[in-house]
């Protein structure tokens, strides 16, 4: 007792030196989501892809940047890059990568002409999460049947994006989803409010019609999808806005329940799950109120660049802590996928990737989802890709 009574006599005394004395101990400074990394840590930059995708993926960012005005401003570590000056650095990195007579050449001639920044990651040594995503492939239909009863929607004509920013310079970059009923501003619809109470039914947003309520949810997941129609014509959809609400994890909801283990984890076990349990189906679903609403697209999928993404080449990141359309360069895992889908083994690889898209499960400077293409195969990959990694991003040196 006497040694908690002097414990807490000593906080006392430390917080009057703060608050009376100013004698504090000086907090740590954060660092910035990217610090600068010498040559010597540089890493080697080997890449484990063609460089056909790779060239493709940075003529895509190039395209994103070509939109904008070239004085804007993006910010790489501590550093303030403009627009022009990211856009000299794809145009120099496509001209190393078309002109380098071998790898070993264009691995050098990156190394002399890129300035090279690491994430910190979660725990400011660099620890990154990174995940898969990728774009299914469901079967569908264009008008509602008996079979075909969950509806895929284009967004609402009553959904708002307010700028914050506009109302109040202490929100700046701030904006939320909203929708207008009754002269009120109220938060938009919720999953359960659409999919349960079908608050959007009878208005005319239906793109298409699916036959299962756990593949329309995992496409709001993934966020672009390939509907085949019945006449076996292939729609490509992808993401247009959302309804504004949080994303919650239904992984993290069965593993805290004790539904499923934690090492048991994936993609798979998750639909395995609710289509095994349907009576705790739409009350699981519900519990991420997140929803997303679909466009039809001519080329995709498109990330949030609206540009389309390239498989194993465009990562998600959060936006507000790297720049958008950014070269960069990852090292982490991948699952051997064999014949039947199972995985083989885990093998280390790296590579250069872009900063092509974002995703509202992809938070802080510790997280980055790649993007691993369509169909069943990337399905597992992503479904399994749960790896700690590396990431980096490269500008041109300045002059």
């Amino acid at each position: 007792m006497a040694e908690h009574m002097l414990y807490r006599y000593n906080i006392l005394l430390w917080c009057l030196c703060l608050f009376c004395f100013g004698c504090a101990v000086p907090l740590e400074k954060p660092l910035p989501p990217l610090v600068p990394v010498s040559l010597e840590d540089c890493p080697s930059f080997q890449d484990d892809l063609d460089r056909q995708s790779l060239e493709q993926a940075a003529l895509r960012s190039l395209e994103y940047f070509n939109r904008l005005p070239e004085i804007r401003v993006y910010k790489v570590g501590k550093a303030d890059y403009s627009v022009a000056e990211l856009k000299e650095s794809l145009s120099t990195f496509l001209d190393l990568l078309r002109s380098s007579a071998s790898d070993e050449i264009f691995r050098r001639r990156i190394r002399e002409t890129f300035d090279v920044y690491k994430s910190v990651g979660s725990d400011n040594e660099g620890r990154v999460l990174f995940t898969g995503y990728y774009a299914p492939l469901i079967d569908g239909s264009l008008e509602e049947t008996e079979e075909y009863r969950f509806p895929v929607y284009r967004t609402p004509d009553d959904h708002i994006v307010v700028d914050l920013g506009m109302f109040r310079e202490k929100y700046q970059g701030e904006r939320i989803i909203a929708r207008y009923e009754n002269g009120q501003i109220l938060p938009y619809y919720t999953r359960e409010d659409i999919d349960t109470d079908h608050s959007l039914r009878g208005r005319g947003l239906e793109i298409a019609w699916l036959a299962d309520p756990v593949d329309l949810f995992f496409l709001h997941i993934q966020g672009s999808g390939l509907v085949r129609l019945r006449d076996g014509t292939i729609m490509q959809i992808s993401y247009a806005q959302a309804n504004g609400h949080p994303y919650r994890s239904v992984g993290r909801l069965l593993i805290d329940g004790g539904k499923i283990a934690a090492e048991d984890m994936s993609l798979r076990s998750i639909k395995r799950y609710l289509r095994e349990h349907p009576e705790e189906m739409r009350e699981i679903l519900n519990h991420n109120e997140s929803y997303v609403f679909f466009r039809i697209v001519n080329e995709g999928p498109v990330g949030s660049l609206d540009v389309p993404v390239t498989a194993g080449r465009t990562i998600a990141t959060d936006s507000s802590f790297f720049p958008k359309g950014v070269l960069a360069f990852i090292r982490t895992q991948k699952p051997v996928i064999a014949d039947n889908g199972t995985i083989e083994s885990w093998e280390s690889f790296s590579r250069f990737v872009f900063n092509q898209d974002t995703g509202g499960a992809i938070t802080g400077p510790g997280r980055v989802d790649i993007y691993c293409g369509e169909g069943d195969v990337a399905g597992i990959m992503a479904g399994h890709m749960k790896e700690v990694g590396e990431l980096y991003f490269l500008v041109k040196k300045r002059k």
